[in-house]
């Protein structure tokens, strides 16, 4: 097989070993929308994390069998055309969850206890010219005993959960907006974020979520309310969470994730300069095991797919 990775700098230099047993593989680290034509014309197995692919590509790439795209989203994928065109596509579903997990803690803890604040301040002296032997100047509080919402109870909500519980938090599963019906174990949306002391996003981005945190959805929330967004920025309006932040309508937010990216200058997330917002680059998915549980999850797709198997088969 010719293999062919578009996007290598997205794995993070992890060991690519396990890809090398099916054929030559050749890696770019970045693929430019005017380099893909050039990159794909000799290859039989693509794999893109990012990079988009159409039927103009595969029309030019008559060798291709197989694209296997390193992540769980496949949106940069025309699965119509690649149906049309014969080409198998697979995806890797539920590696990074530990990872995405740890990092929604990560985030939540500092907001908590506004670690963020008390080291920059310790970096600025604050600490060395203290009267006392502590620093007590911004709140610190538990995450024991509050209400902990969470959007979306997939594999990555119910994981959530299980390390809220350990916390000692009261998990809430908020039912789908607009939902006719209310589950058994969950409560209303609206209910939800109303008596939320916590907000977990863990939802796919779709029609019925995209831009779900607005300025009317931030409203309902109390005022001491902290949102964490790990899915998709797409579902939390931007301009509408940093208005929230700076009238100190909610508490604090922490962001992993915009609704383009790589962030551009002009983002009212970028923009705002309060400590009540921790911003991070999309790197909730990313820690060295998550990758390279990804790396195995694309060799055993090959594998299943040379031998005529269905693994994580989306086409």
């Amino acid at each position: 097989m010719n293999i062919v990775v578009l996007d290598a700098a997205t794995l993070a230099g992890v060991d690519l070993s396990p890809l090398h047993a099916f054929g030559t593989v050749t890696t770019y680290e970045y693929t430019q929308p005017s380099e893909v034509d050039s990159r794909i014309q000799q290859a039989n197995i693509i794999i893109s994390n990012k990079v988009q692919l159409n039927a103009t590509h595969f029309a030019i790439a008559p060798a291709l069998k197989l694209i296997c795209v390193a992540a769980t989203g496949t949106n940069n994928i025309d699965l119509v055309a690649a149906k049309d065109a014969g080409i198998a596509v697979t995806n890797v579903a539920g590696y990074s969850t530990p990872s995405v997990v740890q990092h929604t803690f990560t985030l939540l803890g500092n907001l908590m206890s506004n670690i963020h604040r008390y080291a920059a301040d310790t970096k600025q002296g604050a600490w060395q010219n203290s009267k006392m032997f502590c620093r007590l100047d911004y709140s610190i509080n538990d995450i024991a005993g509050k209400n902990f919402v969470i959007v979306g109870y997939g594999n990555l909500g119910q994981a959530t959960a299980k390390v809220a519980e350990a916390f000692g938090a009261k998990v809430i599963i908020a039912e789908r907006p607009n939902s006719k019906a209310t589950r058994s174990g969950r409560v209303t949306f609206e209910e939800a974020m109303q008596i939320a002391d916590i907000v977990s996003i863990h939802c796919p981005l779709t029609p019925q979520t995209e831009n779900l945190f607005n300025a009317q959805t931030l409203a309902l929330l109390p005022k001491h309310a902290i949102l964490i967004n790990t899915a998709r920025g797409g579902i939390v309006n931007e301009q509408a969470l940093a208005d929230a932040l700076a009238a100190n309508q909610i508490a604090a937010a922490g962001v992993d994730v915009l609704s383009i990216e790589p962030a551009t200058t002009d983002n009212p997330l970028i923009t705002y300069q309060g400590d009540n917002l921790m911003l991070t680059p999309h790197t909730a998915w990313a820690s060295h095991e998550s990758i390279t549980r990804l790396i195995q999850g694309i060799a055993d797709n090959i594998t299943s797919f040379l031998d005529g198997g269905q693994h994580n088969r989306v086409v």
